[in-house]
């Protein structure tokens, strides 16, 4: 049982433990009392915690306690300490995770001066940012203080200190609450300030204000102090400035005995030096003019007294949690940022879907033809990271090594796109009669792969019936329709694989879907959480506005209201540091998740080296051919593609998925593994790319493409 009924009656509740034999022959006795009454809310504090995601494993629902609060004359039967702050704070979540609001439960503070001080503690009560509070104030509430302290008729006449303890009492029975009747002294102030870890002084007499600061400089805690005007809001560091002046060192040699016994008119210089006239409000300073003529004392408002309270509990809390703050003043100005109301810069990032520019007719002339097909191949990001040149008799496909990202680890990914646009560039040859075998060169010094294809009388009518799906063919992000693939769709899919020396496995059934989509959803949260992979990925989005000819238009992800704003929260790296700091961001991977989900299968594009070993980059580029054969011919048996690889797609080796991500490499080597398995890659395959298939509407607009140098779309 904590209090007592003849000690602390006047402002402590009496926590009764039905558990312990005396607290039960207390509660029996107070129960039986006709004029207490009886309030039980345990069972729908239960129902609350049981709601409550992320519940610590100690908290148990099962311990409960009664709280006796006399000056109520009630009984109230709660949950204890653990589940009921649990139930309480849980909505501080994260602005204040578990652990800083543990940390912040470490700190005892006082609060001298009981007005503006009511407020104060009230709000370090409410957000849990202390774990003890010693009030004093030697005054009784009087109805003209209700302007500023939330109280009511019940607590005219009754010690201010006693008041705010009371009101504390009722919100957080647990938070062990001191009060000093007698308000604080000159000869006091060191008790006062013993064991506390800061001091906020509210008081009103400039002698107290001084002892309070002697005595903070002695005790080696920080000092704040409001003052309700313009949010006027000052700092004093004496733990780490133990040589400070009080009060910024703006009263120079004065001390607090030579303020002592002053009147009203003698204090005015002194507290003028503090608060600088040419800073207040143009009401307060005209008000100090009127103080003992037309109205009776300084004004102070309950909304400039609840602001104080806000900037005050922040300062604790950045205190508590040893985030910088240094000594000083500021002013937070409510009035001034009213004046400054603007109308918001709203810029609709789901924006208007515009015509298809790329969905004209191809080019009559071969040459352009051939080249524009090319440079319609997929390339991740859209990067298109290679350099078209052609002429009558040569089409060359250039890697460019500028385009690479973190993920595209050796240039194996920018390879598979040259390999894509490759297959396209052969296939319009082939429409066109002008097809001979490619050339992939990773020996030439001027770049790491360089593909090419000599114009030359030559046919084959498989390819060039590829020409126009490789006109047509584009990446569907929309939610499926989840259906059972037809039988012949995974065969047809092998067997484009294998005309390119590649393989396919699949992935089907839910199941198997859902345990791929949770990996590929933490392979994204990775992606969010490793700074220079998020750069990189908002790098690629296109919004209104910018130059769609490259990157991902963000309309083509076919993004759900709530998906978009997603997205544009995770454009905010502070927000990753938040979430990677909390080792959190689970839901970061929902896009995908839901995705896969509602696929109809996941497939990987594989192959193997030509030469046994680990592959080059034209094994990739020749894989880039058989992913764009896949593709074309999903898209042609009526399913929607997308890709979806993960960040780990081509790593090999340990350190590369280091260098991908060093934070989280342990992270991603499990989830490769996993994922690996699932698709029965066996140990000499390598991984070209991830596509999702499923039966879905068509995409509302297409990715575009820069204009090819030399062709009817140049410049």
């Amino acid at each position: 049982m904590t209090g007592s009924a003849n000690t602390a009656a006047e402002h402590r509740p009496l926590i009764i433990d039905p558990a312990q034999d005396a607290d039960a022959a207390t509660l029996r006795q107070l129960a039986d009392t006709a004029w207490i009454e009886q309030i039980d809310l345990r069972e729908g504090l239960r129902a609350e915690l049981a709601d409550l995601v992320g519940v610590p494993p100690e908290v148990d629902p099962g311990e409960e306690r009664w709280i006796y609060y006399p000056w109520r004359r009630a009984l109230v039967a709660v949950l204890g300490p653990g589940a009921y702050r649990a139930i309480r704070s849980d909505r501080n979540r994260n602005k204040l995770t578990r652990d800083e609001q543990a940390r912040l439960a470490g700190l005892a503070v006082g609060v001298v001066g009981q007005s503006v001080g009511h407020s104060v503690a009230y709000a370090l009560a409410l957000e849990g940012a202390c774990g003890l509070l010693r009030l004093a104030d030697f005054d009784t509430i009087e109805l003209s203080n209700l302007n500023r302290v939330p109280g009511g008729l019940f607590d005219v006449g009754v010690n201010k200190a006693v008041v705010t303890a009371r009101r504390i009492a009722e919100l957080d029975p647990y938070l062990p609450v001191e009060i000093w009747q007698a308000g604080v002294s000159d000869a006091t102030a060191d008790a006062f300030l013993d064991g506390l870890s800061l001091v906020v002084e509210e008081c009103d007499s400039l002698d107290i204000k001084f002892a309070v600061r002697d005595a903070a400089r002695r005790s080696g805690i920080p000092l704040l102090m409001e003052t309700s005007d313009r949010g006027l809001f000052d700092v004093e560091r004496y733990d780490l400035e133990p040589g400070r002046e009080p009060f910024h060192g703006l009263l120079g040699a004065t001390t607090g005995a030579q303020l002592s016994g002053l009147d009203t008119r003698a204090k005015a210089p002194h507290v003028m030096r503090i608060l600088d006239p040419g800073q207040l409000s143009a009401r307060m300073a005209a008000s100090l003019a009127e103080v003992g003529e037309t109205i009776t004392t300084w004004p102070q408002l309950g909304s400039d007294v609840q602001l104080g309270a806000a900037l005050v509990t922040s300062a604790v809390r950045r205190i508590g949690l040893g985030i910088k703050l240094s000594s000083g003043r500021v002013r937070v100005d409510l009035e001034a940022a009213l004046d400054s109301l603007a109308e918001p810069s709203y810029r609709d990032d789901a924006g208007e879907i515009a015509p298809d520019d790329d969905a004209e007719a191809p080019p009559a002339d071969a040459l352009a033809a051939v080249l524009a097909c090319a440079q319609r191949a997929p390339s991740g990001g859209n990067v298109q990271p290679w350099q078209l040149r052609g002429d009558t008799e040569l089409i060359e496909i250039t890697l460019d090594a500028a385009a690479a990202t973190a993920m595209d680890i050796g240039h194996r990914g920018s390879a598979v796109a040259v390999g894509a646009a490759l297959y396209n560039a052969r296939v319009a040859a082939a429409a066109h009669g002008l097809l001979s075998e490619p050339e992939l060169r990773v020996d030439d010094p001027s770049a790491p792969l360089i593909a090419r294809l000599r114009l030359r009388d030559g046919r084959d009518p498989d390819l060039a019936a590829d020409y126009p799906l490789a006109l047509s063919r584009q990446t569907n992000r929309r939610l499926g329709i989840p259906r059972i693939l037809s039988a012949t769709v995974l065969p047809a899919l092998r067997t484009a694989a294998a005309a390119e020396q590649a393989e396919v496995h699949a992935l089907t059934g839910v199941d198997a879907l859902a345990e791929a989509a949770a990996l590929l959803g933490a392979s994204d949260r990775v992606r969010y959480l490793t700074p220079q992979l998020h750069d990189e990925l908002y790098a690629e989005l296109r919004w209104p506005g910018d130059d769609l000819r490259t990157g991902i238009d963000v309309r083509t992800l076919d993004p759900a209201p709530d998906e978009l704003a997603k997205l544009q929260v995770g454009k905010r790296s502070d927000v990753m540091d938040r979430l990677r700091e909390w080792s959190g961001g689970s839901a970061l991977g929902e896009f995908t998740v839901d995705r896969v989900r509602s696929s109809s299968a996941l497939i990987a594009v594989s192959f193997r080296a030509r030469a046994g070993g680990r592959p080059d980059l034209a094994d990739y580029a020749r894989a880039g051919a058989a992913v764009e054969r896949v593709w074309l011919r999903a898209q042609l048996l009526g399913l929607a593609v997308q890709p979806v690889s993960p960040v780990f797609l081509y790593a090999d080796r340990p350190e590369d998925l280091h260098s991908v991500s060093p934070e989280f490499t342990d992270t991603l080597a499990s989830i490769q593994r996993r994922f690996l398995d699932m698709l029965e890659i066996s140990g000499d395959e390598n991984v070209a790319l991830v596509l999702r298939l499923s039966y879905a509407a068509p995409a509302s607009v297409r990715s575009r493409r820069l204009p090819v140098p030399g062709s009817r779309n140049d410049g």
